[in-house]
This record gives C-alpha cells, sequence and structure tokens, in this order.
C-alpha cells in the first residue's frame, strides 16, 4: 500500500498563559500526545521550558510522522514546570487543545483557545502552532550521453547502461541510480532521469560522485603506447530544482473538494427489507454510511468551508418519477451541498423513503459533472483546487465504454475517483477501471494520462477499525495531486505569489 509519510515539524506558542506561581510568572513547557485508540493518548514530544513567561515561543519544534491517509488525533498540552521531574502529572496544568494534524497542516497558522477541560477555557490563553515539512525538496535532473565507447560484444556492438554511485559516510559506494540499456550503440544517449538530491548525495554539494562505465580500459592502456580511453562520457545537462510533495501543495493553499455519489439502483434491494444494502440497522448505519464516514472525516479537515455536494444515481425521483444519475441529495440542483459529513448522512437518511430504487448502473454522468468543476479550476493554472469524487456502489455497472472515457478525461484534471464497492457483487469492472494491473485505456485506445481511481471492495474492512478502510481508499490521493500539478508545471500558490512580490 502506498503511503503518504512524512516528517513534520511543529512551532509552537502561547499568548497569555494562566499565572500558576507565587511571585513570579508561570514556567511553561508544551507537550504533545497522539490519540492511539479508545481514548488512550502517547506522548510524541515535547518542548523546552521556558521560565518566567506568559507568552511563550517555543525554539524546540515536535516532530511528527503524517499520513494524509489518517485522521491523527493530536492534543497538546501547556504546564507549569517547577521541578525537575519529567512527569507531569505533578506540575500545574496551565490549558490544552484537541485537534487533529490534518487541520494543523491545512492552516498556514492555528490558534485556538486553550481549555482546562472540554468547555472550560484556560483564562483568555491561546496556543498557535504551524507546520513544516522536514526533508529537501530538490531533485538533480541530468542528461548523459557518451562517444566512442569500446566495442564488448563478439558479434554486435555494445549494449551500454550507466551507474551512479555516492559515497557513504562510511566511504562505501551505494548504488543511487541505473539508466536502462541501449541496445547496440556505441554513442549512447540515455533519457533524461532525475533523482532526488538527498538519495544522489545527501545532500552533499562536494561528495565525490562515481560514474560506472569503465572508459579506461587497463589492458588497452598497457598494450597500446597511443592508447587514450575507449570513449568519453559528457554531461549534456545537470540541473537542480525544487519537488515539491503533497504536503507543500496543501500548506500552500490548495483545497480539497469532497462529493459523494450513491448507487441508488435496484440491485441493492428494497431498504425497507434488513437484506438490503441501503438497510438502515437498529444502530443507525450500513455499508454506505460507515464508507461516507470513514473516507468523509479524514478529507473534511482539508476543505475550509465544510460544504460537501452529494448526489444520487440510478433512482426514479420526485415528483415525474423520471431515472437519473445525478441528482442532488438534499433535492436542490442548484444547491447540492450539504454541511459537513453529518449533513450527507442527514440528507441520505431523509431522502431514502422518498424515492424508488431503480437502474441502470451509469457511473459516467457523475464523474463528467465533476470533472466539468475541475476543468473550470484547471483553466485557473494554479494548483488552487483538486477534487475527490467518492462513488459508494454495489458493483454493477452498464456504461463501462463512457465510463472509461470519462476517467481518461478526468486524467487530465486535477481530480482523483475513489470507488467503494459494497455488498458481495463481482467487482471485476471496478479492479479494471482501478487501472493498477495496466493502464486504463477509452474504448478508442487512448491511455489515461495517470492513474486516479482506486478501487476499494468493502467486504475487505467489515471487521476492521474504520479507519482502515479510510487508510486504503486515500493512500493514493496525495501521489496523484502531486502527478497532476508536476505534470502541469504549476507550483504551490503561496510560493507563486511570494515569487511575484
Amino acid at each position: 500500500m502506498a503511503q503518504c509519510v512524512s516528517r513534520v515539524e511543529l512551532s509552537v506558542s502561547c499568548q497569555r498563559l494562566l499565572d500558576r506561581d507565587v511571585g513570579s510568572k508561570s514556567d511553561p513547557l508544551c507537550v504533545l500526545l497522539q490519540d492511539v485508540g479508545g481514548r488512550q493518548w502517547a506522548e510524541l514530544d515535547r518542548t523546552e521550558r521556558i521560565k518566567n513567561c506568559q507568552n511563550p515561543e517555543f525554539s524546540k519544534k515536535l516532530v511528527v510522522d503524517y499520513y494524509f491517509e489518517k485522521v491523527q488525533k493530536l492534543k497538546f498540552g501547556v504546564y507549569d514546570i517547577d521541578n525537575k521531574s519529567p512527569d507531569l502529572n505533578d506540575d500545574d496544568y496551565l490549558g490544552g487543545i484537541e485537534c487533529t494534524l490534518g487541520q494543523v497542516v491545512s492552516s498556514s497558522v492555528f490558534t485556538r483557545p486553550l481549555e482546562l477541560k472540554e468547555g472550560k477555557p484556560a483564562g483568555k490563553g491561546t496556543i498557535t502552532i504551524s507546520a513544516e515539512e522536514i526533508k529537501d525538496t530538490r531533485v538533480v535532473y541530468l542528461e548523459i550521453e557518451a562517444q566512442n565507447l569500446d566495442k564488448k560484444d563478439f558479434l554486435g556492438k555494445s549494449d551500454p547502461f550507466l551507474e551512479l554511485y555516492k559515497q557513504s559516510d562510511a566511504g562505501m559506494w551505494q548504488l543511487v541510480y541505473r539508466s536502462e540499456v541501449i541496445k547496440n550503440n556505441l554513442n549512447p544517449c540515455w533519457r533524461k532521469f532525475s533523482v532526488p538530491l538527498q538519495t544522489f548525495c545527501g545532500a552533499d554539494f562536494n561528495k565525490p560522485i562515481k560514474v560506472e562505465y569503465e572508459c579506461i580500459h587497463p589492458e588497452k592502456k598497457q598494450k597500446k603506447k597511443s592508447y587514450k580511453n575507449s570513449g568519453i562520457i559528457r554531461i549534456k545537462s545537470c540541473k537542480i530544482e525544487t519537488d515539491y510533495s503533497f504536503l507543500d501543495y496543501i500548506m500552500g493553499g490548495c483545497q480539497i473538494n469532497f462529493t459523494v455519489g450513491i448507487d441508488f439502483t435496484g440491485s441493492n434491494g428494497d431498504p425497507k427489507s434488513p437484506d438490503s444494502l441501503h438497510y438502515i440497522s437498529p444502530d443507525g448505519i450500513n455499508e454506505y454510511l460507515i464508507a461516507i464516514w470513514s473516507v468523509g472525516s479524514v478529507v473534511q479537515d482539508y476543505d475550509t468551508d465544510k460544504l460537501f455536494p452529494a448526489f444520487g444515481f440510478g433512482a426514479q425521483v420526485p415528483p415525474n418519477w423520471q431515472v437519473s444519475h445525478e441528482f442532488a441529495l438534499n433535492f436542490n440542483p442548484s444547491n447540492p451541498y450539504c454541511q459537513g459529513i453529518q449533513g450527507i448522512v442527514d440528507a441520505y437518511r431523509q431522502i431514502l423513503p422518498q424515492i424508488r430504487l431503480y437502474g441502470p448502473t451509469n457511473f459516467s454522468p457523475i464523474i463528467n459533472h465533476v470533472a466539468r468543476f475541475a476543468a473550470h479550476s484547471a483553466q485557473q493554472g494554479t494548483a488552487s483546487q483538486y477534487f475527490i469524487l467518492l462513488i459508494i456502489t454495489d458493483g454493477e455497472i452498464t456504461d463501462l465504454d463512457q465510463t472509461r472515457q470519462a476517467i481518461v478525461n478526468a486524467s487530465k484534471l486535477p481530480m482523483s475517483i475513489i470507488i467503494v464497492g459494497v455488498g458481495e457483487a463481482d467487482f471485476k469492472a471496478m479492479e479494471f477501471l482501478d487501472g493498477d494491473n495496466g493502464i486504463l485505456k477509452s474504448l478508442t485506445g487512448e491511455p489515461a494520462a495517470r492513474d486516479i481511481v482506486q478501487f476499494v471492495p468493502f467486504q475487505q474492512f467489515k471487521n476492521a477499525p474504520r479507519e482502515a478502510l479510510s487508510q486504503m481508499v486515500l493512500a493514493e490521493v496525495p501521489k496523484q495531486l502531486v502527478s497532476y500539478y508536476k505534470l502541469q508545471g504549476w507550483p504551490p500558490v503561496k510560493l507563486l505569489e511570494t515569487k511575484k512580490m
């Protein structure tokens, strides 16, 4: 499973802390805890202690591993430290906050009022957190060619390839890049390639690099006095550029727009019947609702207005009972937005008794619907909006050819599609759309510009924790977002604004 793991550095400052010391000001320290499940908290890191200060700016950064596909619940606690013991239970609590790491990284500056406990403010105290990804994002791009190489093969010419090594601190040579083989060519020109600067030389420009292609042949040198070399290697171009990460784009102001499409076709079964996939159990859930909650709860942190368009397809809708493949879940086509994930859930519950499940199962209308918004955003020429469409379906697909074309078109746009298959149907068509076993092509043979579909069968996660489903379905999104903006050559928005100034 592809995972977006980054090391994130959190800078913390506080304002107007409570004063717990008699005769002097508090000596604050901030501790970072992470929810490890079941409301259990584990300490990840802590800042230094600052003496006599009610407005501390901590120099020690708090470091945490960041995963886009997880909701990482964090707790920041500020304490007045008056002893040398690392145990915080005997220190005065000055207040804290709970939030998610997603909320922090998607805000340029994250400020919240401190609370002594839920609903009880810690005076006028506030905490401010800002995030920065720890990594050297530079990449070295190289074009290399060779001329007049030795003929090594008995009948044909040589089949040269290139290997580059860096020297480790212990003096060992480590392979960092191997080129493709160019057959029967003594004057090869290898494809332009890139290696992260960290990998290439540990980001140290003074480290030696070894190119493995023996251009001085020791035996020939001994035999012929006129021998010069067995060919020349030339570096045609060498550029060092910044390779932006998913976090660079999110922290640079890119908004993620989340849309849900729900399958209301007859193959789901009558919602009133307990064996229907749309049947809401006595505890208030079904597979559709679990999928909406688990994926939406992660994505919502990256959308500031928390307004999510939600649609249904494959049902007969009142008042005329015509079949629709993109009807607003709230029955308001001019404003299909639901307030938060709870809003989608509420709209879903309300609409179930009002529609008639029907068919066929057409995906292309809803994909094209979101693609129109993505296309409009792409015309702005900036990395400001990215669209995620979540389709939840029982797996029977009718318009496969039109859907293939819709996905190929959408692959050129700032858009990803997640398909969650509920029930026990045959999901071969979904796996085909996923494109993991080869590039998806339209009926006319046009290949997708990039892989944008992730399919997950819900059955695999029926007995797993809810986070497991969201981790699997969202694992590919960071890579897909970066691949789109890289293809376009668009830097993060805030970086662009800085350059203009």
